[in-house]
């Protein structure tokens, strides 16, 4: 018997996807624009800041296991540091060096991200067991519904206060603050553990990571994560300069953006009817068609293509909702199979999610740069059609590679 309504899960999802994918498309726009922070070193930092998940999200996954005992505590501990760091990044005039202010308060907004995150979808574990046997597909589709309703509000929020307030990111980062102290709120009830925490150490804990490594299946899965997150993180942080310089829409960003995620959500739980009616894996690779099919296109996009550019941000955004929704869902599934390692293994998951956002920032703007774009300005034919390569073609060559690798992995599913 559900003990609970899921809309808390929702409510918490919203709250950490405004401050994940919406940050990598605002922030280093913002830094450039008002502090003029070339596009280079914006990437570079972003790409170090990476490297620091490389050892901090597995120390997370450890937390996240031996801290079961404590999980509401360090949920809240978690979601202040999100909170103060949001409104560093955004509301508070650097009292350093900008670059140096964005790298320290995107430290401590990442890892508040990473370590929620982790929980989270750790915490989804447990609860979908207590769902019946579709637990994971359904749990997913509220949570996914709700982290892609958060994705689409913060995406547009800036520019929709812009037209209200002469500083719109201030409003968006007290906005967040006050979003992460009602969704902590709303989720107090939900982290109770019935699983014992691990008596070992960060430095001793290869072993909580051994089940999942060790097994081909757990392995496919974030692999094939990686090379899907790629593409994603190739378009999020490129967009703003797309439509901006590309289509030369400026102002039509918010709209375009909305259009995106509110597709992504709506589709959410269509996707999770359709893998449990037909199995994740043919909905994934349908999925990962319709996403190619529709991003194609955008490579012979034009200055003024608004109306086709807004019907690939709906198809691209709709095909966005299968992979938010049901990659999760059987990873977490393989999990709970396993029996242990849930913070474990979604701190591994985290870990290859962020890294291909680490990797776009590292190469995109760099080389966008050395192609001789500059944003704000009269860009060459030469620099646009370098951003519509970036933009466009590369994502559909990530995520052929991504749906080669899914097409031949057995998910042991039987469609209902």
């Amino acid at each position: 018997m559900i003990a609970a309504p899921l809309w808390p899960w929702s409510l918490f999802a919203a709250m950490i996807a405004a401050a994940g994918l919406p940050i990598y498309i605002h922030a280093p726009k913002f830094y450039v624009d008002t502090y003029g922070t070339s596009l280079a070193a914006l990437g570079f930092t972003l790409a170090a800041l990476r490297l620091i998940d490389v050892v901090q999200d597995p120390v997370l996954g450890w937390l996240a296991e031996a801290g079961r005992k404590h999980r509401a505590t360090l949920v809240w501990i978690a979601a202040l540091i999100m909170a103060l760091a949001m409104i560093g990044l955004f509301a508070v005039t650097p009292p350093i060096a900008p670059l140096a202010w964005f790298a320290l308060t995107l430290t401590l907004l990442f890892s508040g991200f990473s370590f929620l995150t982790i929980t989270f979808y750790a915490q989804g574990v447990e609860k979908a067991a207590q769902l019946g046997p579709k637990g994971h597909f359904r749990l997913a589709g509220w949570r996914e519904t709700g982290s892609l309703l958060g994705v689409s509000a913060a995406a547009v929020a800036p520019v929709a206060l812009g037209s209200l307030t002469a500083t719109p990111f201030t409003g968006f980062a007290i906005g967040f603050a006050l979003l992460a102290l009602i969704a902590a709120t709303a989720m107090r009830r939900e982290w109770v553990s019935t699983s014992p925490a691990p008596a070992t150490s960060p430095g001793a804990d290869l072993a909580l990571f051994r089940p999942i490594l060790a097994d081909p299946f757990a392995r496919r899965l974030l692999l094939i994560a990686l090379l899907n997150a790629a593409p994603v993180a190739v378009t999020s942080t490129l967009f703003l300069f797309f439509v901006e310089s590309r289509l030369n829409a400026p102002g039509l960003e918010g709209a375009l953006l909305l259009l995106f995620f509110l597709s992504a959500a709506a589709s959410a739980p269509l996707w999770s009817r359709s893998a449990a009616r037909f199995g994740a894996k043919r909905s994934l690779l349908a999925a990962m068609a319709l996403a190619i099919a529709a991003f194609l296109w955008a490579v012979a996009l034009r200055e003024g293509d608004i109306l086709p550019f807004a019907l690939i941000c709906a198809a691209s955004g709709a095909a966005l909702g299968a992979d938010l929704t049901l990659l999760p869902a059987l990873f977490a599934r393989r999990l709970a199979s396993l029996g242990r390692g849930e913070g474990a293994g979604f701190g591994l998951w985290s870990f290859v999610s962020k890294l291909s956002l680490a990797l776009a920032a590292a190469t995109l703007l760099p080389a966008l740069q050395a192609a001789g774009f500059t944003p704000g300005t009269t860009n060459t034919a030469d620099a646009l059609f370098a951003l519509s390569l970036l933009y466009a073609a590369l994502p559909c060559a990530l995520k052929l590679l991504a749906m080669a690798l899914l097409a031949t992995t057995e998910t042991g599913e039987t469609p209902a």
